[in-house]
């Protein structure tokens, strides 16, 4: 097989969809397939577009086929020329042969284009929109269950179970059809399974107050819930001053969220028949008022690293007293979707990631820094699929 070129000469290798047995593999052989399969039958596209996405889907099946290389985007503007250059470093290369983070990305676009996501005058429709909104009403249906007694915790108490609801609402993401597990609360077995729990330090770091909170957000239902919930505590509480949402500029990893999807979360709060619809108030006027703010950059959907991040992006994270970067794929990101021994501390992975940060992680991936040496191999032991099947977390700050 191939070898497609590894760049940054003497870091550990990217984890590649071409590895035997991995979940990398099993990502792009399985999972997007059902996705293509799930956005087709979630809306009316006309023949030309089911053909296109049915095309995508062989493209990616048949890879031993030598017609069946990974093919370039056909539209010309936008950042298609982006996506082209970086393909052309994968030129000849199936999508079993390539680095993983390249492919689940680039897949994310391709489909984009396969639904005529750019197209005018129709374009822009959201092809993951049917799941997301599902999850945004499930999530508000799951706080309302658990708000009486959350409302009810006194002062800082209280921020631990939303630091805590905010990790593991992480488990919700819709692109990993694995993970089938309660997103919403903190359990006694939840708390067994966090791997790095710096709770106490996070705490220090913010209730004496400071002037702005970075989330790199993630997945649209409990996990951005909570994440505005958090937000709203830190807010009123008056232990941050400002609270910037960082989030996608399109479609990306199904469920991935984008400001629209936030403001249409704040939209549902204010309902009448919503939770609690003075949270929902509240943070439509910290919207209003640019208390908390919801930005985007092109950045956030491409195949690069956070070691290639671009100045204009890099800039307003390096302002913050503290950067949360919200699950799996931000994790990834951060590690450079390298092979890192488990026991490497996590400030060498991490490179010259803005700091402090915070790490908010249900883990579905097989890449983990920061661990204690043997953890890992321990943890292999206990259970085969502890990298991947969103059972353990991280809550682990860097400073």
């Amino acid at each position: 097989m191939r070898t497609p070129p590894q760049s940054s000469s003497g870091l550990p290798p990217y984890l590649m969809t071409s590895d035997p047995a991995s979940f990398a593999r099993k990502t792009i052989v399985e999972r997007k397939a059902q996705i293509i399969a799930r956005v087709i039958a979630d809306h009316d596209y006309p023949g030309e577009i089911v053909a296109s996405l049915t095309a995508f889907r062989d493209e990616i099946l048949h890879p031993d086929h030598g017609s069946s290389v990974i093919q370039p985007l056909s539209e010309t503007g936008g950042d298609a020329a982006f996506w082209n250059t970086s393909l052309a470093a994968y030129e000849g290369h199936s999508w079993l042969e390539v680095p993983w983070y390249f492919a689940e990305t680039y897949f994310y676009r391709r489909l984009l284009e396969a639904t005529g996501y750019f197209m005018e005058p129709a374009g822009c429709r959201d092809p993951f929109a049917p799941q997301k909104r599902a999850q945004e009403a499930l999530a508000v249906t799951q706080l309302a269950a658990v708000w009486p007694g959350i409302a009810a915790i006194p002062g800082d108490a209280r921020f631990l179970t939303l630091l805590h609801a905010c990790l593991w609402g992480n488990r919700a993401d819709l692109s990993n059809f694995t993970i089938d597990q309660q997103a919403v609360g903190d359990t006694a077995a939840d708390r067994a399974n966090m791997l790095i729990d710096h709770t106490d330090a996070v705490r220090s770091l913010l209730a004496g107050g400071v002037s702005e909170v970075a989330f790199i957000n993630d997945n649209v239902g409990a996990d951005s819930l909570f994440d505005l919930v958090l937000a709203d505590y830190l807010l009123t509480q008056g232990w941050a001053q400002r609270v910037t949402f960082h989030l996608k500029n399109q479609p990306f990893f199904v469920s991935d969220a984008m400001p629209q999807d936030i403001e249409r979360v704040v939209d549902l709060l204010r309902a009448p028949a919503s939770l609690d619809a003075e949270l929902g108030h509240r943070l439509s006027e910290a919207l209003a008022e640019q208390r908390l703010t919801l930005t985007t950059h092109p950045f956030w959907t491409q195949c690069l690293g956070f070691r290639d991040m671009p100045g204009a992006v890099r800039a307003p994270l390096q302002r913050a007293d503290l950067v949360i970067l919200k699950g799996d794929v931000n994790y990834r990101r951060l590690l450079d979707d390298r092979h890192w021994p488990p026991s490497t501390p996590l400030a060498i992975a991490a490179a010259d990631f803005p700091r402090p940060f915070l790490v908010l992680r249900t883990l579905k991936g097989e890449i983990i820094a920061g661990l204690e040496p043997g953890q890992a191999e321990r943890l292999a032991t206990e259970d085969p699929t502890w990298l991947i099947n969103g059972l353990r977390g991280l809550i682990h700050l860097e400073q």
